[in-house]
């Protein structure tokens, strides 16, 4: 029997290669080592720099840089010189991370210092560069980014807008004319892990700005930003920002690096499954075991799980685990998943699920070992 075990995070408890600990080490005492493989995987939010390191190797490079309220800090990319290919998570300058101990104001917020990265990583050498979308602080479009870069935006009046999402709806023209002369000679990758669109029900401040600390007012100013920005890059641009799938990934920013990099947008967990040759790592399992924090409605939208769901054989099974599984068993069944389990259903409370995460992981594999093997 030839056992995968490739999981995403569960984020803030587990990381994915814990999460493999734990199965190979119960499952090991059933099946022969060799015949199990390890496939961390992540879906280009945060954390995926770490799992991009471990396929590609290369060297943590640490710079300091802006945080999303223009705070100094330290924030570290991957960069292989063999290869001249840097991989940029805009977590670690942009995102909630970075922000320990800061009031969230997603209005007030700029992904100015992923811009900053983005320099450092240009002037190394990097030929490629690949940015990992996900777990952002921001809501600004990527204009924060573009602005480090040497794009430059102006109001009405002509006066310079300062980059940050309560102010999209200020800016009247964009100029190109002083960005960074490497940017035109580099390729952009960008790992998007969603596919919504910039504005609407489904874009990126209806469904993302609250859990950055945007109230309902500050919900519609940055939704009435978007869409007058918007605007103002299809005319400057000649594009149809509305029709990027992925646009309003991370606050926006699918839509910012396919404008200001040529970007070409990448369903994270595909660009990461390339990285691992997973397609052909898992062709003659008997076994797939994955998991991330939360099975939902999400799930449909890119996650880990998806990605995996569409690239096994039909004649492997699948078993799924998480912290939470919100997900019917005719859902389950639609996504034909042959196993789910979930730690909620276990613990006492969802305090003691985050608490003792890798405790309960150990006992739902040692149920599946039980039920399947």
């Amino acid at each position: 029997m030839r056992i995968v075990i490739a999981p995403d995070k569960f984020k803030g408890t587990l990381s994915s290669f814990e999460f493999c600990d734990i199965f190979k080490n119960t499952l090991q005492n059933f099946v022969h080592r060799d015949n199990i493989k390890l496939l961390p995987l992540a879906d280009g939010g945060d954390g995926t720099i770490d799992i991009a390191q471990y396929y590609l190797g290369g060297n943590l490079i640490t710079k300091q840089v802006k945080s999303a309220y223009f705070n100094e800090i330290e924030a570290s990319y991957l960069y292989s010189e063999t290869t001249k290919t840097a991989f940029i998570e805009m977590a670690e300058a942009s995102g909630m991370k970075a922000l320990i101990g800061d009031v969230l104001n997603v209005k007030k917020a700029s992904t100015f210092g992923t811009g900053e990265l983005i320099i450092d990583a240009l002037e190394k050498g990097a030929e490629t560069i690949i940015i990992g979308l996900g777990g952002s602080a921001t809501n600004d479009c990527g204009i924060g980014m573009a602005t480090a870069l040497g794009y430059e935006f102006y109001d009405v009046k002509g006066n310079p807008v300062h980059p940050i999402g309560e102010n999209l709806n200020e800016i009247k023209k964009v100029s190109s004319k002083n960005v960074h002369p490497k940017l035109q000679h580099t390729t952009f990758k960008i790992a998007c892990d969603v596919t919504n669109p910039l504005y609407g029900s489904n874009g990126a401040s209806h469904v993302y700005a609250k859990q950055k600390g945007a109230s309902e007012s500050d919900i519609i100013l940055l939704e009435n930003g978007m869409i007058h920005f918007s605007k103002v890059l299809d005319h400057n641009f000649n594009t149809q920002t509305q029709k990027i799938v992925g646009g309003g990934a991370a606050g926006g920013m699918g839509v910012g690096c396919h404008i200001f990099l040529k970007g070409e947008l990448i369903s994270g967990i595909n660009l990461i499954k390339e990285l691992a040759n997973f397609n052909e790592v898992i062709q003659d399992a008997d076994w797939i075991i994955t998991g991330e924090g939360k099975l939902d409605e999400q799930t449909k939208n890119g996650k880990t799980i998806q990605g995996i769901l569409q690239a096994r054989n039909l004649l492997t099974k699948v078993a799924v685990f998480c912290g939470e599984i919100s997900l019917t068993s005719e859902e389950l069944k639609h996504f034909k998943i042959d196993y789910a389990k979930d730690i909620i259903n276990i613990a006492t409370d969802v305090n003691d699920a985050f608490d003792r995460t890798k405790f309960y992981l150990k006992e739902l594999a040692e149920k599946f070992v039980e039920d399947q093997l």
